[in-house]
């Protein structure tokens, strides 16, 4: 065994069992520097007695920094209106240790903290430091560590928020009941009634945005439909609401302590369907119903923070293998009827996907304090000559990875990154569609191609027909001058009612002797139109004269030139401001709040050429023309 003695004994020491000379061990840290002793002891091996220091021992030095300045990842256990608050187990099981509330909460904070500690070393793994997210904490009687629970010691741990449903426990099971019989037709039903409780228990602010994964502790194994009522694994979320759920069918098989973790996942006992589920017969064991409880759980928390399904990895099913991350030798397997691994190495373990860590490196939940905040995590794609790439994408927090998508394909095989160069990420990027197609494999080089740009800001692009969009006849206009100009990717949807298409080319652009003085935007509770008013009293309108008109003036004097906008945008334009050449910004015109934060300023190269879009009652597309 190994033996972990912490700073100052002020957390338990814990044994970790040694195979082959390997071991895994999870460490309690406290903030501010950690020094930790390791102990070895084996009958094998002689031990001094004359020492208190036992004669096999390592020194470790950790400094530990919580992130309380992050948005937090919160738990939840969700109860219906009535409910005892207990959850499915064996007999024998709930004899020894009960299958109460207070047991549950014990058991569902230690899932999250394996959740965080598989993270952070898989972030490390990739690259990206000891980042993870973090959880609220609350001051409360210690229940990480089996041996505080009779002390009555205090510690600081991750807050497991119980909220009490409207629903009881029967509309709660016999909803995902219909949900099951009727081929997934109320699927979302159980989302909905997590998502009402957490909101009622909450009552977040507006734009105060909240991750929360959630727990139903009373779902039941149904023995004679054989189905589990009340549970659904969901993750995901819109607005101000990221929220994941699943149900409690595996919970009697999590540790419910940091010393009962090896255990549990070497734990052969087999489960039995005349009182608890095997969970997609994959659960046929007690070790196996924690990695699939407890590894599901985390894809719909992986859902929650924004990871798609994957190839490989937790966002596939790969979370069988869970357990691996926690100990080196593995039990027998009911799921593939093998005695398992002798030893169990890093590289068998399970994994996030490298796209999953990617999201996670610009998540808001992950950052760290060496972390460049971005002001704009915003995408723009344009199509330019073929000389220059055929398309450029912009941000103003860099770029840092596209996927692509074949057609036929729904999860991403193929990707391309980009390097951080003194703590930035690329603000422009040439992507030529024959390099593209040729990172593709031969038979899908001629399908059609969906391309995803992903910024270092946390921002996506998606552009759903890259040949289309890389085609130039479609995209180019010509000026009056001979020269072409190209139309960049549209904000709005162009969806309104009544909705026109709508181009200006400025006569400043193409006319030597053309000044542009000034910009009138109109607008009320969105975009109206734009004015743009030349020195010779004559003006180009893009959309219409509606709401109140407020005019920005350039100073000419000093050369100042329109350089591009900032917009809020989602169905329609909501707000706009115009950006200089001098650095000057406009106040906000429309809604500053509405939709999504985008800025719209030409690629190196190129100059603002003029305006594409459509307008119905206001305008609801909106696209800068570029040209050279």
């Amino acid at each position: 065994m190994v033996t972990v003695n912490h700073h100052q004994n002020r957390f338990p020491p814990t044994g970790w069992p040694v195979s082959d000379s390997y071991f895994k061990a999870l460490v309690h840290l406290e903030p501010g520097w950690n020094c930790l002793r390791l102990d070895f002891s084996s009958p094998k091996v002689s031990h001094s007695s004359s020492s208190t220091i036992p004669a096999h021992a390592s020194f470790l030095n950790i400094n530990y920094l919580p992130l309380m300045q992050l948005p937090p990842l919160q738990l939840a256990i969700i109860l219906g209106s009535d409910s005892p608050g207990t959850f499915d187990a064996m007999p024998d099981r709930m004899q020894r240790e009960g299958n109460g509330l207070d047991l549950a909460i014990k058991k569902f904070r230690m899932a999250a903290y394996l959740w965080q500690a598989f993270t952070g070393e898989q972030m490390n793994r990739n690259g990206f430091g000891r980042r993870c997210f973090r959880f609220e904490d609350v001051w409360e009687p210690g229940t990480v560590s089996f041996q505080d629970w009779g002390a009555g010691q205090f510690r600081t741990q991750a807050k497991i928020h119980v909220i009490r449903s409207r629903k009881t426990v029967a509309e709660i099971r016999d909803l995902d009941r219909a949900q099951q019989y009727a081929g997934g037709t109320k699927k979302g039903e159980l989302f909905g009634i997590a998502a009402e409780a957490v909101k009622d228990y909450f009552q977040p602010k507006p734009g105060q945005k909240q991750y929360v994964s959630c727990l139903f502790l009373d779902s039941h194994w149904d023995t004679q439909a054989k189905t589990i009522r009340g549970h659904a694994a969901l993750g995901g979320g819109d607005g101000d609401l990221q929220l994941a759920i699943f149900g409690s069918q595996a919970l009697q098989s999590y540790p419910s302590s940091i010393e009962e973790v090896w255990q549990a996942f070497q734990d052969c006992t087999r489960t039995d369907t005349a009182f608890i589920a095997n969970d997609c017969n994959e659960s046929g064991s007690n070790w196996e119903a924690a990695n699939i409880g407890i590894g599901a759980h985390l894809h719909e928390t992986g859902h929650l923070f924004g990871c798609p399904h994957q190839e490989s990895g937790v966002m596939l099913r790969d979370y069988v293998n869970l357990h691996r991350t926690f100990v080196c030798r593995e039990s027998y397997s009911t799921r593939t009827k093998t005695p398992g691994q002798r030893l169990v190495l890093p590289e068998d373990e399970c994994r996030w996907h490298r796209l999953d860590t990617l999201r996670f490196r610009f998540h808001p939940c992950f950052a760290i304090p060496i972390d460049i905040a971005p002001t704009d995590g915003s995408v723009q794609v344009w199509t330019v000559d073929s000389g220059q790439g055929g398309v450029i994408a912009t941000s103003k927090s860099g770029i840092a990875w596209i996927e692509l998508y074949p057609e036929g394909d729904d999860v991403c095989h193929v990707w391309r990154e980009w390097p951080e160069i003194d703590k930035q990420y690329p603000r422009q990027v040439a992507l030529n569609e024959a390099d593209l197609r040729g990172m593709l494999p031969k038979e899908k080089r001629n399908s059609r191609l969906k391309v995803e740009v992903f910024s270092a800001g946390g921002g996506k692009h998606v552009v759903e027909d890259f040949s289309h969009l890389a085609n130039q006849k479609i995209a180019r206009v010509r000026f009056p001058d001979g020269r072409w100009g190209y139309r960049g990717s549209r904000l709005g949807y162009s969806q309104m009612k009544g909705s026109e298409p709508q181009e200006v080319l400025l006569e400043s652009a193409y006319i030597q002797t053309k000044l542009l003085l000034a910009i009138r935007v109109y607008h009320g509770l969105a975009l109206d139109g734009i004015e743009f008013i030349y020195e010779d009293t004559t003006t180009q309108m893009f959309g219409k004269r509606g709401g109140k008109p407020s005019e920005f003036a350039l100073d000419t004097r000093k050369g100042e030139l329109l350089m591009g906008f900032a917009l809020r945008a989602g169905l329609w334009i909501d707000g706009l401001q115009i950006l200089t050449s001098l650095g000057r910004k406009s106040d906000w015109y429309g809604n500053p709040h509405g939709g999504s934060g985008h800025t719209l300023i030409p690629p190196r190269g190129y100059t603002l050429g003029g305006i594409s879009g459509s307008c119905a009652q206001w305008v609801d597309g909106f696209s800068l023309i570029i040209i050279r």
